[in-house]
């Protein structure tokens, strides 16, 4: 099974055109001026100031920044977009160690403390960094950034696989896994392989004297470190982790014949989405460690839901579907994408929700009137910033991404998983679809297989279809 690329598609109409231009006029430029305002772009610089120090978790928010930008460039030129994003790979080129590391929180704050803190988010910030690279490199072919990141996973690899000289053995914060997959789809490079599956496979085996879990608040089930992956049968702990882990991991099992780890991963998508899902495709019932909590515990006015995690859950789907012919997958993608995704961002696309609760009654906050600290309830309004600010970037990088999950094939068929007004060409292939989904069920598809059959995906949902061949 092979995935058909955004670079072969052109969104040319409709809903998901009006959101791309949503976030190339509006989105992308306020969560830009909104990390200028912070400092995260200062931040590559890698220089000591009075004004703020680099967060663990910095790079890797502009980081998405440049990967949703690098998304939007595959289809229409923006010199000075080119230009910003330029001049932070030259930062990290110039400030980079001699062993091809970078991290800014790191190389400031701490540089003699580099792979000693596992919760740190350091090998998180190098998957965002890689993803951002490649999407890059194949937008405007310029390998500067793709370089440096390889470089950068040639040393994590010899940290963790040859000198085994760090006090722990897989990221804290997973997202690498899946990062160092699409890093081997790109350089065709089996070491960047071999280094997701040591990750995978090692999952369970930290040791736990060692290995800290924010400052002690939670266990091991909150990093996904209770037991090996191909033993889970259950989403547990910090829900973008478990997703973005989980999805690594199918990738792995998929590109590796590891039927055993990609049947634990079928295993925790089936959990997700039926026993720990909201309706909307929001994941996340717990505030306190945004977390999944026990099978059907979906409160809704304390309901969590986070952004972040809708948007992992949707790319572990879209990653499913790459892998196995079953309409679930993308059943889930879309039922993430347009609800428990989009409600994460307001209409003209500058103001943002980190959680999606589903109930608010602002009546029933703050009750208890005997304490001074009060208890947690999700926000009534979205905001611009968000101090923890990952799920703005991940809206800009996601919404135009979405073309990357509409289509997969092999030898015999040309699948078809989600509907956008739209164009596609590749290999031999090409189809035109119109529709006005989702506000109108009517999907007019004008194709040409390449002599292979053509299979449509039937929305769980719909409960009568008709098909009309021409």
């Amino acid at each position: 099974m092979k995935n058909i690329s955004l670079a072969n598609i052109d969104i040319t109409g409709g809903f998901w055109k009006t959101k791309q231009d949503m976030v190339i006029n509006s989105s992308l430029q306020a969560v830009y001026d909104r990390f200028c305002d912070t400092h995260r772009f200062d931040a590559f610089k890698c220089e000591k100031n009075d004004e703020f120090e680099p967060h663990i978790y910095w790079d890797s928010d502009v980081a998405k920044c440049i990967e949703g930008a690098a998304y939007l460039l595959e289809k229409e030129p923006h010199p000075e977009l080119e230009e910003i994003i330029d001049n932070v790979v030259d930062l990290i080129v110039k400030n980079r160690d001699e062993n091809g590391y970078y991290n800014s929180h790191f190389l400031v704050m701490r540089p003699e403390e580099k792979f000693t803190h596992r919760d740190d988010h350091e090998i998180y910030c190098f998957g965002h960094l890689a993803e951002a690279a490649i999407a890059y490199r194949d937008a405007t072919g310029k390998d500067k950034f793709l370089k440096a990141v390889c470089d950068y996973a040639d040393y994590i690899a010899k940290v963790f696989m040859v000198d085994k000289s760090a006090p722990y053995v897989t990221p804290g914060h997973p997202e690498p896994e899946l990062a160092l997959v699409k890093l081997y789809k790109a350089t065709g490079e089996k070491r960047y392989l071999d280094l997701a599956k040591f990750f995978v496979d090692n999952h369970g085996n930290n040791d736990k004297d060692l290995i800290e879990y924010c400052n002690d608040r939670f266990n091991d089930k909150y990093n996904q470190d209770e037991m090996p992956l191909k033993d889970r049968t259950t989403a547990e702990g910090h829900c973008v982790r478990a997703m973005y882990l989980i999805c690594g991991a199918a990738d792995v099992a998929a590109l590796t014949g590891d039927k055993e780890l990609f049947d634990a991963a079928k295993r925790v998508f089936d959990n997700v989405v039926n026993k720990r899902m909201y309706i909307t495709g929001g994941v996340g019932s717990a505030h306190l460690g945004e977390s999944f909590t026990i099978d059907y515990h979906l409160p809704g006015r304390i309901s969590y839901a986070e952004t972040c995690a809708a948007i992992g859950l949707a790319i572990f789907a879209g990653h499913m579907q790459g892998h196995e012919i079953d309409s679930k997958y993308g059943d889930a993608f879309e039922r993430a994408a347009y609800n428990g995704i989009l409600s994460g961002v307001s209409l003209d696309g500058k103001a943002f929700f980190y959680v999606n609760a589903l109930e608010i009654d602002p009546k029933f906050n703050n009750v208890n009137t005997s304490t001074l600290a009060k208890e947690w309830y999700p926000l009534t309004q979205r905001k611009e910033y968000f101090g923890c600010s990952c799920c703005p970037p991940n809206i800009v990088r996601f919404i135009p991404s979405f073309a990357n999950y509409m289509y997969t094939y092999d030898e015999d068929t040309l699948y078809v998983h989600q509907f956008a007004e739209s164009e596609m060409s590749f290999e031999g292939m090409s189809v035109k679809m119109t529709t006005n989904y989702p506000a109108d069920g009517t999907i007019k598809i004008s194709c040409n297989t390449g002599g292979r059959k053509l299979a449509v995906r039937i929305p769980g949902w719909c409960r009568k279809f008709d098909i009309n061949a021409d």
